[in-house]
């Protein structure tokens, strides 16, 4: 058996997929099966240790950015997508999957194209409440459609959607015993007792996120600890800003910025973490996985389609509060932080509408699609 995983250039798209990828190793050692064969088709890797560590093939198919707006370089985008468009079905030719699992973004378009030319099954996933322009597109003739949000579903055709939720990896969302949060808070240097604000802007960071906080950070290190994603294009001057607003803060140690956070210390920073503030995107899962109460942030919609939606479905789901970037004050974070913390029943309530929002069995209900379809394929 022979499946092609395919998807953007961001951890969002990429990490589900490896989340998929080790479902289906597990079920093939479950059901007795040959190990299928496994590719990664994208205009880059992303994770070269993720895909040795699953056996999975590269395969490097170019992808052009379409922006919403005018750009030159839309031009040179189609030009590209073009050719990746050739180059993909040079490939799946030559391999010839049984069925093709597309993340959505448009690194995903030239496979996916090359996958209906061929007439190879394909079924993808869309992590948003509203659907990209390329899966809304793969959606017409995808043989399975598979969502995050039960409002994206009104996008696809009812008889062939289902409402999984978002593929996490086994390792993120498996809980810490006491003695591994011992000592994950040691390894912050964090300490015992003291109420842990995890701040996530995604893998790059977000500049308005860390400028509001850092403005907030005299205020909030009287009564918090903060663990700090800042991302790697801003982590140097995130550190050195902080540094000279902490300067004579006798509460400053419990300030930790930290330019990326690994698999490993993103799952041990979820399981420590009383509160999350973060952006609106394939995060949100995450965070609901951890049950914890979270301030989502999301991306204006000029710049994003789908982070505001986002927010508001699981804000509707009664698992976070919502502050847009234009309201992103420190005074309005710090009310809202205290007011989060401060009310038990409010904290209870988010933490069980979290625990509601997760669906733990996403990547295997995927799985088994995937490896169901492939086998009567075989045949």
């Amino acid at each position: 058996m022979k499946i092609v995983l395919t998807g953007g250039g961001t951890g969002g798209h990429f990490y589900p997929l490896i989340a998929v990828a080790e479902e289906i190793e597990a079920i093939a050692t479950e059901k007795n099966l040959v190990q299928p064969e496994l590719f990664f088709f994208a205009p880059a890797p992303y994770s070269e240790s993720s895909l040795f560590a699953h056996k999975i093939s590269y395969k490097e198919v170019p992808a052009g950015k379409i922006r919403y707006y005018f750009s030159p370089q839309n031009i040179s985008g189609l030009f590209t997508t073009f050719k990746g468009t050739f180059i993909a079905l040079w490939n799946l030719f030559h391999i010839y999957p049984d069925v093709v699992f597309g993340k959505g973004a448009y690194g995903s378009f030239p496979t996916l194209l090359a996958a209906r030319i061929l007439f190879i099954p394909v079924v993808i996933h869309e992590s948003d409440s509203k659907p990209g322009r390329v899966n809304a597109w793969a959606g017409k003739f995808a043989r399975y459609v598979a969502v995050s949000y039960p409002d994206a579903a009104a996008y696809f055709k009812k008889e062939k959607v289902a409402w999984t939720g978002q593929p996490l990896r086994k390792e993120l969302i498996e809980p810490l015993s006491d003695e591994q949060k011992k000592q994950a808070r040691e390894e912050f240097f964090l300490e015992e007792g003291k109420p842990t604000i995890l701040v996530l802007g995604g893998s790059q960071g977000a500049v308005f996120i860390n400028d509001a906080l850092l403005d907030t950070l005299p205020l909030l290190l009287d009564k918090y600890q903060v663990i700090h994603q800042a991302g790697p294009q801003h982590f140097q001057g995130v550190k050195n800003q902080s540094e000279v607003t902490l300067e004579n803060n006798q509460n400053k140690i419990g300030y930790k910025p930290y330019d990326y956070l690994s698999e490993e210390m993103m799952k041990k920073a979820y399981a420590i973490a009383d509160l999350v503030i973060s952006r609106a995107g394939s995060t949100i899962f995450e965070i609901a996985a951890a049950g914890l109460p979270s301030i989502i942030i999301p991306i204006p919609e000029r710049i994003s389609h789908d982070q505001r939606t986002n927010a508001y479905n699981y804000k509707r789901a009664g698992a976070c509060t919502v502050i847009e970037e234009e309201n992103l004050r420190p005074e309005i974070i710090f009310a809202e932080i205290n007011r989060i913390m401060g009310t038990i029943e409010e904290k209870q309530s988010m933490i069980s509408s979290a625990r509601s929002f997760s669906r733990s069995d996403a990547s295997k209900v995927i799985a088994e699609t995937l490896v169901n379809i492939g086998l009567s394929h075989e045949k």
